[in-house]
C-alpha cells in the first residue's frame, strides 16, 4: 500500500528551467523525479505546491509524492535523494503523510520575497540574486504604493499569460512589507495565491514609481481597471524567492 511523502525543498534557481517538468528534463520537478525512480525503482509524479518560474528560487518549496515502498524511514529519504540530487537542489526535509495532504489543493497561502539592491556597485556574492537597480529609490514613494495592493483586488493587469486560462485572476494579498536595509531593499508579499509573474509584474511597477518613472494614480487605476497596460515592465526572475507555503 503506498504512503505519502511530504518534501520541503530548496533551490537556487538559476540553471533550471523552474518547477514544472518539461521534455528537456531540466527542472526542479524533472530532477526530484529521477532522484526518486533512481532509489525506489519505479517512475513516480511529484506533485509541487506552486510553479516557480525559470530563475526563481526557493528557500522552502512543498511537494509531495505517492510511493509503493515505504521502506526507507523519512529521515533516509532526506539523505536518500540529496546523494543524487544536483547540489543546487536540496530536500530539506521529509515526513510521512495523510493521504489527505496534497502540497497544492491544502495550501492556504504563500509568502515570497523580492530582494533589490539599489547601489551603484552589485557585491559579487549577490549576483544572481538580486535585481540590481543602480540608482537610489524614493523609499517612501515604494511604501505608499505597496499599500495599494494589500486587500482583495482582480489582479489580471499584473498576470501573464501561461497558455491557458485562470478560472479566476481575483487573489487576496495580506500584506506587502518594504524592509531596507542600506542599499539593499526586500519587498515580502503574503498572499493565498499569485498568478503567473504576478509579484513580478507588481515589482516593476513599484520600481518604476520609486525611480519617479510613473504615478502611483498609474497604478491604482491599472489595478483598478484590471486592463493590461503596454507600459508594463516585470521584474527579474532572480531577485524572486519562494519563502514559505502556508497550510
Amino acid at each position: 500500500m503506498s504512503r505519502r511523502l511530504k518534501l520541503i525543498v530548496a533551490y537556487d534557481g538559476r540553471g533550471f528551467a523552474g518547477w514544472q517538468s518539461q521534455s528537456h528534463r531540466n527542472t526542479i520537478q524533472d530532477h526530484l523525479e529521477h532522484a526518486l525512480e533512481d532509489i525506489s525503482g519505479k517512475a513516480v509524479r511529484v506533485h509541487g505546491a506552486g510553479r516557480t518560474d525559470a530563475g526563481v528560487h526557493a528557500l522552502a518549496q512543498c511537494a509531495h509524492v505517492d510511493l509503493a515502498d515505504s521502506r526507507l524511514s523519512a529521515a533516509r529519504w532526506t539523505g536518500a535523494l540529496n546523494a543524487r540530487l544536483p547540489p543546487t537542489i536540496r530536500v530539506l526535509r521529509c515526513r510521512y503523510v495523510s493521504k489527505d495532504f496534497h502540497a497544492r489543493l491544502s495550501a492556504k497561502g504563500k509568502i515570497y520575497r523580492y530582494r533589490i539592491w539599489s547601489g551603484s556597485v552589485l557585491p559579487p556574492f549577490e549576483y544572481g540574486r538580486v535585481w540590481h537597480v543602480p540608482r537610489p529609490l524614493d523609499l517612501k514613494l515604494l511604501k505608499k504604493a505597496a499599500k495599494c495592493f494589500v486587500g482583495i483586488h482582480d489582479f489580471a493587469a499584473f498576470a501573464a499569460n501561461r497558455g491557458k486560462q485562470e478560472k479566476s485572476t481575483v487573489r487576496t494579498i495580506y500584506s506587502v512589507a518594504v524592509r531596507p536595509r542600506g542599499p539593499f531593499v526586500m519587498i515580502e508579499f503574503d498572499g493565498d495565491g499569485f498568478l503567473y509573474k504576478m509579484i513580478r509584474l507588481i515589482v516593476g511597477s513599484l520600481v518604476r514609481c520609486a525611480l519617479g518613472k510613473s504615478r502611483i494614480e498609474e497604478v491604482t487605476d491599472q489595478l483598478a481597471a484590471a486592463h493590461i497596460s503596454h507600459r508594463r515592465f516585470a521584474a527579474p526572475a532572480e531577485g524572486l524567492f519562494l519563502v514559505r507555503v502556508r497550510y
